[in-house]
């Protein structure tokens, strides 16, 4: 998922172990096309697939580790195809909406993270749009730039004259929405502590 999504995390308590998950639900029941410049709604979209947890690799680990760095989830990726969703890949329709939220359970056991009481977070600036080709020409050349996976397009790549005819046309859906540092929606059923998330541009 690209451009990647990172969180701070402060409130929590520093001697507690805690789980961090993400999941990625549908904005809205509409397909979207890319028309004159902007995206319009171009119909009702596709059945809601169910998705499961994406439990962060560092879990189960203490407050104080999970607030001393950003936590980041770089290693998420998104599919819309079934036969290639595997760990770490969210199944997704292509030019649907979404929306990631990040989830902490309070528990130093993985097994038991479905009794436990989940704090969640989502960020309403960090809803990105699924599509199988960039509508964007400068969003293509930022993750040419960025992504670790393109540079086999980079000029001093391999594929440098196909990637100049081919900026976009990507086959993996991809994030086009701006990342801003925002207040988060969150619900913390259970909790007797509030835990807060500050939203970092990747």
């Amino acid at each position: 998922m690209f451009p990647g999504y990172r969180v701070k995390m402060t409130g929590m308590d520093p001697n507690a172990q805690y789980c961090v998950l993400m999941d990625i639900s549908s904005v809205d029941e509409n397909r979207y096309k890319f028309q004159h410049g902007e995206w319009v709604i171009a119909g009702r979209g596709e059945p809601h697939i169910p998705q499961k947890f994406y439990l962060h690799p560092n879990s189960p680990c203490t407050g104080q580790q999970w607030m001393k760095d950003i936590v980041s989830f770089h290693k998420v990726k998104l599919t819309n195809s079934c036969r290639n969703c595997g760990d770490g890949k969210f199944l997704v329709h292509s030019m649907h909406r979404y929306q990631p939220r990040v989830h902490i359970v309070r528990t130093d056991d993985v097994n038991t993270l479905h009794l436990q009481p989940m704090s969640t977070f989502a960020f309403p600036q960090t809803f990105f749009t699924t599509v199988t080709a960039y509508q964007n020409g400068e969003i293509a050349r930022l993750k040419i730039s960025n992504n670790p996976y393109a540079r086999g397009f980079r000029e001093d790549g391999a594929k440098t004259m196909k990637a100049k005819s081919t900026l976009t046309s990507f086959t993996r859906p991809v994030s086009t929405s701006h990342k801003r540092r925002c207040s988060p929606k969150t619900t913390s059923p259970n909790s007797t502590k509030r835990v807060k998330l500050d939203y970092a541009p990747a």
